[in-house]
This record gives structure tokens, C-alpha cells and sequence, in this order.
């Protein structure tokens, strides 16, 4: 059996663990997979690296997407002006939103072309762990040509959501799991049709829960909002006659892609460039990694700070994290830099810059 091709794309100033090297190694012995592509956020996983794509002809591996199915960022740009935006008062609106939505559920999920009873109790819902909704206003443009060719404003507030298909896509992979474990499933066959389908409307879930997300935001807010992209950095589809998985992987084929930093610290917008695209599998980096993990992160960091320092942030931007556990396992120090990832990225030549958003409020999650 020959061994996949492993490509990890990071520069000697970058941090990569070698837990997560050594689980790419493990992931290149699994029978079909032909490449395999590390980005600078690599990490550690729970027995798969993320910030990885893997590259198969004939398999796919739902284990390698995870329970996460869906799970991207989207971008939109406000109606507010930024001169208009009150930091406070933003703040004090933003509540409520751990409540079920009470929209129409079924209206929505139809017109996404899903089934009217999918899950329609969790649509509206952050969830927990690294996701989040976020308020920024562009910090710098790096490159004012193509800044003003792509409907950006300096002088609007923006939205980012980050979130997944709750637990949607958790138990469409139990399911699998309990049926074939970690077994390949063969292209062309049935169990694998209906493996994809099932991972398909996953998606579609995950891209209409951003969506609600950002409509409850906005409605709070008193404001109107465009959406300008939303990444999915969570799936596997159909790749250059192949099945291409991204596990915490942004795509490089799907234009615009913001890569975050963690809470408190600079967005990226960047324009992934089509003529270096299939040197990282046509995937990018999703953000920053994680360089602590969650029990790390509490431990080092709850003897050095209080949940009111971790409110606030060096870039002077607000916390709503009312989960104490939480605050510090997503705290910024438990993730690596992101502008050496982005540095990397670019150094790679597979980016574009196109400009920097810096945070106002990052919202993860209040009492009910």
C-alpha cells in the first residue's frame, strides 16, 4: 500500500505540534487517501488534525469531516455607519439571543430546500465551544483597488457568524460511526450516496443557520445586513474526480474567505489566488489554531486573570462570555498568532490581502 503525500504549508516561525503531524502521518496510512495538506493553523484534534485537507480518488471518510458538518464563517456588511455605532449600547441589545428563535422554522428550511421538521428548534443558535458571532469595523485596507472592487465600505459596521450545523451533523456521524466506524465508505455506492446527502443538507442547515444568526443580530441592532461571503470549512465534496475532505479548511475555489484570529484579536479578508490553488489542495487556513487545549487553557490561565480582564480585550473590544469555563478556554492566548499564519499563507503565495477587520463585541453566550 503506498502512503499518501503529506504537505504541511508553514514557515520556520510557525508553531505546529507534533501530536498534529503525527495524526496526519496516522490519517496518510488509511487505505484510498492520495494527498493530504496542512495549513499554518494545524493542530491537534480529537484523533484527526485540523486545519488539514485530505485528498482521496475512490474513498470517503466521514470521520475525517467530523460532527461539525457545515461549520464555515460568513461575512456581512451592516447598513449602520460606524460614526453611528455605540459600543454600549450595542452591548446592553444583545441579549435574548440564547432564546429559540421564533421564527418560522418550517418556511425556512423549505426554501433551503430542506425537510420543514429538520431541526428547526436549534436554527438561530451560536452553540458553544470556539463558535461565535462578531461585530468589526475594517481596521486597514491593504490593497484599495481590489477593496473597492468587492462592495466594501470603511465607514459600515460588520458582522461575522461563526457556527456550524449544532447537532445535526453530530448525529448523522453517530449514525455512521455505529454503522462502519472509521471505515471507508467506496464512491458510487449506496451507503455512500446517502452518506453525501445526508452531509448535504447538513451543509445547507449549517449556511441557513448563519443566516438567522445574523438576522437576530441585526434585527437587535436596528440595522440591515448584506451578506458578502459564507466559507464552509467543515465537508468533503466532489474534487478534481476525487473526494476532497476539509477539516478545519477554508476553500481556496469559492472567492472572498475571512480568516479569523482569536477573540480579541484582527480578521483577515482575504482573495485566495487560483495559480498557486492546488498547492494546499485548493483549501486555506480557517483561522489561527489552537496552541492550548480547552483544560490547558483554563489551568494556565485562570491562576493569571479574572473572567472581568477577559472582557475586555487589548484591542479594546468587548467579551459577551458569560460561561466561565468558556472564557478561558477561548481566551486569545490559548490560540497561535494570526498574522503569522496569514503570513505564511501569503508567503506561500496563495493569498491576496485585501484588508484587516478589527473587533467591537464578540458574543459567545449569556445566562438564560
Amino acid at each position: 500500500m503506498t502512503q499518501a503525500t503529506i504537505r504541511i504549508i508553514a514557515s520556520p516561525e510557525s508553531w505546529i505540534e507534533q501530536a498534529a503531524i503525527d495524526q496526519l502521518h496516522q490519517t496518510a496510512r488509511l487505505p484510498g487517501i492520495d494527498r493530504i495538506v496542512g495549513l499554518p493553523d494545524l493542530h491537534a484534534g480529537r484523533g484527526i488534525a485540523v486545519g488539514a485537507a485530505f485528498w482521496s480518488r475512490t474513498h470517503v471518510y466521514p470521520h475525517l469531516v467530523g460532527s461539525d458538518i457545515g461549520c464555515g464563517m460568513a461575512l456581512w456588511r451592516g447598513s449602520m455607519p460606524l460614526r453611528k455605532f455605540r459600543l454600549d449600547a450595542a452591548e446592553r441589545k444583545l441579549r435574548g439571543l440564547e432564546d429559540p428563535w421564533s421564527g418560522d422554522h418550517a418556511a425556512r428550511l423549505a426554501g433551503a430546500g430542506l425537510p420543514p421538521t429538520l431541526m428547526g428548534e436549534a436554527l438561530g443558535s451560536i452553540g458553544g465551544g470556539n463558535h461565535f458571532a462578531e461585530i468589526l469595523r475594517i481596521d486597514e485596507v491593504v490593497d484599495e483597488t481590489l477593496f473597492a472592487s468587492l462592495e466594501l465600505d470603511t465607514d459600515l459596521v460588520y458582522l461575522m457568524v461563526h457556527s456550524g450545523s449544532r447537532g445535526l451533523g453530530h448525529a448523522i456521524l453517530e449514525r455512521h460511526l455505529a454503522r462502519c466506524n472509521t471505515a471507508a465508505l467506496i464512491a458510487g455506492e449506496t451507503g455512500c450516496a446517502a452518506y453525501l446527502a445526508e452531509h448535504d443538507d447538513a451543509v445547507r442547515w449549517a449556511i441557513l443557520n448563519r443566516q438567522i444568526i445574523a438576522d437576530r443580530f441585526f434585527d437587535r441592532l436596528g440595522m440591515m445586513g448584506t451578506r458578502m461571503l459564507d466559507i464552509c470549512h467543515n465537508s468533503v465534496t466532489a474534487h478534481l474526480g476525487g473526494w476532497l475532505h476539509r477539516k478545519g479548511a477554508a476553500p481556496a475555489d469559492k472567492g472572498l474567505v475571512v480568516v479569523p484570529g482569536s477573540r480579541g484579536e484582527m480578521t483577515y479578508i482575504v482573495r485566495p489566488r487560483r495559480d498557486a490553488a492546488d498547492v494546499a489542495l485548493h483549501s486555506l487556513a480557517h483561522g489561527a489554531g489552537r496552541k492550548w487545549s480547552r483544560s490547558e487553557a483554563r489551568d494556565k490561565l485562570a491562576r493569571r486573570f479574572s473572567v472581568a480582564d477577559l472582557e475586555r480585550t487589548k484591542l479594546g473590544s468587548r467579551v459577551i462570555c458569560e460561561d466561565r469555563d468558556l472564557i478561558y478556554e477561548e481566551a486569545p492566548q490559548a490560540y497561535k498568532d494570526i498574522h503569522q499564519v496569514v503570513r505564511d499563507l501569503d508567503q506561500a503565495g496563495l493569498i491576496d490581502l485585501v484588508a484587516t477587520l478589527r473587533p467591537l463585541i464578540t458574543y459567545k453566550t449569556r445566562r438564560t
